[in-house]
């Protein structure tokens, strides 16, 4: 008996199911080529939400787009024939569906489709940012706490922040600096959104961004022009040269907090004197504070953080006055 054509044509497969995720964080409209293939070469494109911000764009771009929330064997049915699907993802990514259509491949009694996860759009770096900031838009409008502060009632808060950074960078603690990171971040972003409440000089945080992106490219010559920097002293000088020029200071003293921790400052002013080159006798007088300011001269001169080295120290007191409580935890 001979075999009719129809008996010869290949058999029509399963199909296949493309779930298109996009992110939020990247404007409508901008996805990448193998997903606009997958679109135009779908047989059916559906998305369960009528307001998701890609549709818009699809629609102009002939590609039709049907509202629909099938079940996951509605959906394998749909492939049927050798037919492709595209989903485009909700914000929560169709768990319901992915869970029913993995329950259906586990049972072992469905032709399963082709399953495929088509990412869109990726997040670029620094894109969790834009959430952040959203987030504490929203808070300062809702909270009743937080639509109330100041920068000045903020400002114990960045110096707390700050310590406990330091702190865990000191203890090694990744998770603790992670996290103590996170705080310091907050700190920036929340300040930029009460700043631009101001009625007289509004700023935002993209203006403190762009502020610290145009320093750095000016501060980094050997990196974004022509200048040379082979040693980290070369470094070093070009920052120094091109912060004197911006500044146009008068005093190499100009700039420093007074309000930092007193060995600190006055590291931070004798290494001011040292890269100047300015040969200045310390002043003499009769008290620990005179004292201080000799070791923490001498300290910077070697190169040793005087502030650190003495919370070192100050831990193993602390340590020591556990230890003659008898409260010091005990050692594993």
């Amino acid at each position: 008996m001979n075999a009719s054509s129809s008996d010869l044509a290949p058999m029509a497969g399963p199909g296949r199911i493309v779930l298109l995720t996009t992110s939020h964080r990247v404007a409508p409209g901008l996805l990448s080529w193998p997903a606009w293939q997958a679109l135009r070469a779908a047989d059916a494109v559906l998305c369960a939400d009528g307001a998701h911000p890609q549709l818009p764009y699809l629609r102009e771009a002939g590609i039709a787009v049907a509202q629909a929330s099938p079940a996951a064997q509605e959906l394998v049915d749909a492939c049927a024939g050798g037919r492709t699907v595209v989903v485009v993802a909700t914000g929560e990514g169709e768990p319901a569906l992915t869970d029913g259509l993995a329950r259906l491949a586990g049972s072992g009694r469905v032709a399963m489709p082709e399953l495929e996860l088509l990412p869109a759009s990726y997040d670029l770096p620094g894109a969790r940012l834009l959430d952040l900031v959203q987030v504490m838009d929203r808070i300062r409008v809702e909270c009743p706490w937080s639509s109330r502060q100041t920068h000045e009632g903020l400002a114990k808060y960045g110096i707390e922040e700050a310590y406990e950074l330091v702190e865990a960078i000191e203890a090694g603690d990744r998770e603790e600096l992670r996290e103590e990171l996170g705080d310091v971040l907050l700190q920036v972003v929340f300040h930029s959104r009460i700043a631009e409440e101001h009625p007289d000089a509004p700023f935002s945080v993209d203006d403190v961004a762009g502020g610290i992106v145009a320093k750095l490219v000016h501060r980094h010559p050997h990196v974004f022009g022509d200048e040379k920097a082979e040693t980290p002293e070369d470094v070093k000088e070009h920052w120094l040269r091109t912060k004197a020029e911006e500044k146009r200071r008068t005093s190499v003293t100009e700039g420093v907090p007074l309000g930092q921790p007193g060995l600190a400052l006055a590291a931070k002013l004798a290494s001011r004197a040292r890269t100047a080159g300015l040969d200045v006798p310390l002043p003499r007088g009769e008290g620990v504070g005179y004292e201080l300011l000799a070791l923490a001269v001498r300290a910077e001169a070697a190169g040793v953080d005087p502030e650190a080295a003495l919370r070192a120290v100050a831990r193993v007191y602390r340590d020591a006055i556990r230890q003659a409580e008898g409260t010091a935890p005990e050692q594993g």
